[in-house]
């Protein structure tokens, strides 16, 4: 369904990107105009470096994944934009639905990245993973749910917190249950899950893993950079000797699926004013260089086999992920709040 622009949303955006936009405007060969929703404050070395390699610029404009997108339909054909970059599959299939993007034919790209982790018209890729998994107080459960079926499981009745269904993170996994198992199953689960609240649904994924650190919840699911930042750096609430009771599991290994991945994803504007540019940024962004920092700035695990990570991601071990095809899995969005509206799944 294709977006419609919201005045409001488009005036907030045009306050976001006003001053970098003044500097975009000039679409020379040695300029790459980004809109980019990635907020992390570690992305400037990947910036700066591709910038000392090409000597190309980067003009950015940074925003809420909506309003880019929004803001991308609403300039149409006169868009400076070159490439849209953001977080979560969900949110980088909204813009194709838009319109916004362009397909790439890139060897590079196609060699390098799982099919998995790419669009299947080529539209966007994936250069980074966070694997949403199951974390658990040591002291408290002896036998942790082994898959995402099993936190549906009454045996775990009042010990489970979990995040909102407006949550994308959450959108997504239950969209891959659906692409799995079909609609009733994944009603099924989200209503067993809903009835093994330990509290109402709240806060961000950090905010779980302090509910376990609390006590407030004995078992919690989270992206795996929130629990691999806090091994890294400093994170209120979750100093090492609390950590060090926080067990972890990734869900559905062997015979299962896998691991739910959430991602953050790349793509070539359908206007770039400087296309070839564009291409080049994302095949850097599929580098070994580029992958590397986003585990070592970031807490990712790289979208590439077999680059290394950093050891905050190392100590939370490999893993096998789930490989459905995440263009498939966003489309079963809509659906998926459907079914947490309907069991009350706040």
């Amino acid at each position: 369904m294709r977006m419609t622009p919201n005045p409001s949303v488009l005036a907030i955006a045009v306050l976001l990107g006003s001053t970098v936009l003044a500097t975009a405007g000039s679409h020379s060969a040695g300029e790459l105009n980004l809109y980019s929703s990635r907020h992390y404050d570690t992305d400037e070395r990947l910036y700066s470096d591709f910038e000392e390699m090409t000597g190309i610029t980067i003009n950015r404009i940074e925003g809420k994944a909506d309003e880019l997108i929004a803001r991308m339909e609403a300039e149409g054909a006169n868009s400076p934009a070159d490439i849209l970059l953001t977080v979560d599959t969900s949110r980088i299939e909204r813009a194709k639905n838009a319109g916004v993007l362009a397909a790439v034919e890139s060897p590079v790209l196609e060699a390098r990245i799982p099919s998995y982790l790419q669009d299947a018209e080529n539209e966007w890729f994936g250069f980074s993973q966070r694997a949403r998994i199951l974390f658990y107080d040591k002291d408290i459960v002896t036998d942790p749910p082994a898959t995402y079926a099993a936190l549906a499981d009454p045996k775990y009745a009042g010990q489970i917190c979990v995040r909102s269904s407006s949550n994308v993170y959450m959108q997504t996994i239950l969209a891959a249950i659906i692409e799995h198992e079909g609609e009733a199953a994944a009603k099924a689960w989200a209503e067993g899950v809903k009835n093994n609240f330990a509290r109402d649904p709240q806060g961000g994924d950090t905010d779980q893993l302090r509910g376990i650190a609390s006590g407030e919840c004995a078992i919690a699911m989270s992206n795996t950079y929130y629990f691999a930042r806090a091994v890294r750096k400093d994170v209120k609430g979750l100093p090492e000797d609390v950590r060090a009771k926080i067990g972890w599991v990734f869900p559905d290994q062997g015979d299962g699926n896998g691991a739910h991945i959430n991602l953050s994803a790349g793509a070539v504007a359908k206007h770039a004013p400087n296309r070839d540019n564009a291409v080049r940024f994302l095949e850097y962004l599929a580098s070994d260089q580029a992958q590397q920092y986003f585990s070592a700035g970031n807490d990712e695990y790289p979208a590439v086999p077999g680059v290394a990570v950093s050891p905050a991601v190392a100590s939370l071990g490999f893993f096998k992920p789930d490989d459905v095809s995440l263009s498939a899995v966003a489309k079963n969005v809509p659906t998926a709040q459907m079914i947490y509206n309907e069991v009350g799944w706040e």
